[in-house]
């Protein structure tokens, strides 16, 4: 691509005197921007390198909302894992004429038609590529390639630039099995029930007993009702037998007692001649009815996880030195005290260790918050989860394992009951033991007063066929799934589909600081005036100075450039100075007093850069609240949401920014440490708190929180644990997650209204012997249609911002 090209891109993105006024929707991902073309500096880099390539056809196939490219513009990854994968390919069919090798790899930001479709034609563009196979429901993809034509490692990194990354493919979720076997289910049991109402709307339009077919159709509504019954009904049946074994009472209990009560009674009333009994009808449809509404149900979570790679590189395998001086890639978690080992740039220190390089820069955003990285010295140790922010690797001796280290137990996953569930459960038992009471109850007082057993068993199969649990079963799986969708237009995503009930019990917001309430990096002051003051050749030189560069300084330069102009970095070999600066022949990017010589103590401010000694540049950084903050934070509170700032950064810069939000001092708690947090929420309710945060010093306050929210997504500290994350430069996400989940209590209620009205006139008809299949076969789709308007009616335009 030309660097005109992407001049003319950018000069065309910008805002025009007299256009209109912006959309608050970010122009790439959809998220909320707050009045700016794009939501963050990637987005705006991956938006032109998208018309850059010619492919902006994406933007018409891709889903409304998508993750925002923030990481796009990052320090490359190690992906020294997949040129070992590739090797191993092209070994593999050296000795196969005319067989081109193949991998599978997972990707991370799959998801959709139109990710597909620009990963597709991406890879089409790398030299050697061969064949590709996106399979977005799974996020995974498989290449064909040429032997030693194509790199994967080269095609990796520039999939990185478009915000997709690539991981084995070993850690992409679970394939969605579950789904998809809903799915062949549902096709099979759709056919099953139109089959049966072929064969039995004869005998509703008048058909006669003694017609000579009348004796085949009712034995095809059986087999047909059969088949239904093996390929759906057994689904149910089986999840309710196996909770009912673990002293469960699970939602597909009342349906599996529908199903077998409508099947049995209706088994019997073919057997018998007794077409008072025969509801096959009913069978295969109430099963068609309740596979798709599982279906919604399962998908809807299911898409919001398989958009993050399962297993992140948050604990790169390490480089270990052996007994005989080689070195080894060895996972983390095998480090044991005495390892001599090293991690690369950009890398996290998976356990404590000394310090054996003669000096490096390590920020320890991630264990106390504090965004300004520390140079340590050789000898010194070097605390677990300290991110190497110095260009070149660093060695290290292991002074504990991996099992005794502080991240391994920040990063340790804790399992908890499913809190949501509760609630489900207290109205499964109350509709079965009602239900099942009723059924008794029926037979106890028709066999007592007629004595006729054939119509004492027609009643009590009326009464478990029009108790039809269609709320359970459709509505509210519905109902869960418009409130998702709704939520990922507005850039939230849930992972747990139990935290709906959880957040009906929440009382406060705790935010951690550092990447929550503020951006992940410092905000360049100033940035058009001070980088549109800088001539090609400087800004040049920067993105040099930059590039691959994790310290956060240098990260937050970098967004500030690439997200106003298109730059082709000088060529040249950097170098870095510790705790000082980088330089690339004459120019020189760091501290005031290193990079130039200054006279006076105000010139010894800030970040700058020079050129033979002479400054060019000066560049100032500040910690910025997310734009929304403050008025987010209000209508938060105004919703009876206490706001607190728990975080490990100083107290002072704590106090600074809650004064910023306009939130009470006593809210503001600073110089935690991981442990702390988890203590301080334990103390103030955890029971009542939702908990957001970004990095592993957040973990075991996580763990105590009933809710866990993240904006991250790229580090692979919190989202596994995480019950939601959202997405974009503000905190709006939060009050809309609170407002879709009212808003469904709301609609969930009067479900659960309409279908106790329902369900006892219909057992009030069937109970007074009244109820026959034709009737039954009315009622329950138009019970089902009305649980569906409710929903669609209580749920019309939820969400929108």
């Amino acid at each position: 691509m030309s660097l005109s090209v992407l001049e003319n891109v950018a000069e065309t993105s910008a805002a025009k005197p007299g256009a209109p006024v912006r959309s608050r929707s970010c122009r790439h991902c959809g998220a909320d921007s707050k009045d700016e073309e794009f939501c963050c500096a990637g987005c705006a880099y991956v938006f032109r390198l998208i018309h850059a390539e010619g492919l902006e056809a994406y933007y018409r196939i891709k889903d409304d909302v998508t993750a925002p490219a923030d990481s796009a513009i990052g320090p490359s990854r190690d992906y020294g894992w997949l040129r070992a994968r590739q090797a191993e390919a092209e070994d593999e069919v050296k000795a196969i004429d005319g067989r081109a090798p193949r991998l599978t790899l997972a990707v991370q930001g799959l998801s959709c038609a139109g990710c597909g479709w620009l990963i597709e034609r991406l890879f089409q563009k790398a030299p050697g590529a061969g064949r590709i196979e996106i399979d977005a429901a799974r996020g995974l993809m498989r290449l064909r390639w040429t032997a030693g034509e194509f790199d994967a490692v080269a095609w990796a990194e520039m999939l990185q630039r478009f915000n997709y990354v690539v991981g084995p493919a070993g850690a992409v979720s679970e394939a969605p099995v579950q789904r998809n076997d809903l799915t062949r289910r549902i096709g099979l049991c759709g056919a099953f029930a139109m089959n049966i109402m072929l064969f039995t709307l004869p005998a509703y339009f008048g058909m006669e007993e003694t017609f000579a077919y009348a004796g085949l159709f009712g034995t095809l509504a059986l087999a047909f009702a059969t088949l239904s019954v093996l390929a759906g009904g057994g689904y149910f049946v089986g999840r309710a037998v196996r909770a009912l074994r673990e002293g469960a009472v699970h939602i597909d209990l009342p349906i599996a007692i529908g199903i077998v009560g409508a099947y049995v009674g209706s088994f019997y009333g073919w057997a018998s001649g007794q077409a008072a009994y025969q509801y096959f009808d009913f069978v295969g449809t109430f099963i068609l009815l309740m596979l798709v509404g599982r279906w919604a149900q399962v998908g809807a979570v299911e898409r919001n996880q398989r958009r993050l790679l399962r297993e992140q590189p948050m604990t790169p395998p390490v480089r270990v030195r052996g007994a005989d001086g080689t070195w080894r890639d060895a996972a983390a978690d095998t480090l044991r005290a005495g390892d001599r080992f090293a991690v690369g740039s950009g890398a996290t220190v998976p356990v404590e260790a000394t310090l054996e390089s003669a000096e490096a820069a390590l920020s320890l955003a991630w264990i106390n918050g504090e965004s300004e990285p520390k140079v340590f010295r050789a000898g010194q140790t070097v605390p677990a989860g300290a991110e190497n922010v110095t260009r070149g690797a660093l060695e290290l001796t292991a002074r504990q394992g991996w099992e005794t280290s502080l991240l391994a137990e920040l990063l340790q996953p804790v399992e908890r009951a499913d809190a949501g569930q509760g609630v489900i459960d207290r109205v499964v038992r109350g509709y079965v033991i009602g239900i099942v009471g009723l059924a008794l109850a029926a037979a106890v007082a028709w066999g007592w007063r007629t004595g006729d057993l054939q119509r004492t068993g027609a009643i009590v199969t009326a009464v478990l066929v029009v108790s039809c649990p269609c709320a359970l079963g459709l509505a509210w799986p519905l109902a869960d799934e418009i409130a998702t969708v709704a939520l990922r237009r507005r850039g939230v995503f849930l992972r747990r589909g139990d935290v709906w009930t959880r957040l009906a019990k929440v009382r406060r917001l705790v935010f951690d600081k550092t990447g929550t309430l503020t951006m992940e990096t410092p905000a360049l002051q100033d940035a058009d005036a001070v980088l549109g003051a800088l001539s090609d050749d400087e800004r040049a030189a920067v993105a040099a100075l930059v590039r691959d560069n994790p310290h956060p300084v240098a990260r937050a330069l970098q967004e500030a450039l690439l997200a106003r102009y298109a730059v082709t970095p000088l060529a040249g070999e950097l170098e870095e100075t510790i705790g000082e600066g980088v330089s690339l022949g004459p120019w020189r990017l760091g501290r005031a007093g290193w990079a130039a010589e200054t006279s006076s103590s105000a010139g010894n401010r800030g970040t700058v850069l020079s050129w033979g000694g002479q400054v060019v540049a000066r560049f100032e950084f500040v910690d910025e609240a997310r734009v929304d903050a403050a008025q987010e934070l209000a209508a938060l509170e105004s919703r009876g949401l206490a706001a607190y700032v728990l975080s490990g950064d100083a107290q002072a810069k704590v106090s600074a920014l809650a004064a910023q939000l306009d939130l009470p001092a006593d809210r503001a708690v600073g110089d935690q440490s991981p442990r702390d947090k988890a203590a301080w929420l334990e103390r103030n309710g955890a029971e009542h708190a939702t908990m957001l945060g970004d990095g592993a010093n957040d973990s075991l306050a996580f763990d105590r929180a009933l809710v866990r929210g993240t904006p991250v997504i790229h580090r692979g500290a919190l989202e596994a644990k995480a019950d939601f994350y959202y997405l974009g430069r503000g905190i709006g996400g939060l009050r809309a997650l609170f407002e879709v989940a009212e808003q469904r209590r709301r609609v969930l209620a009067a479900l659960i209204g309409f279908s106790v009205v329902y369900n006892l006139a219909a057992v009030a008809v069937a109970l007074a012997g009244a109820m026959n299949p034709l009737l039954a076969a009315v009622l329950m789709p138009a019970s089902s249609l009305v649980t569906l308007a409710i929903v669609g009616t209580g749920l019309r335009g939820v969400g929108r911002g």
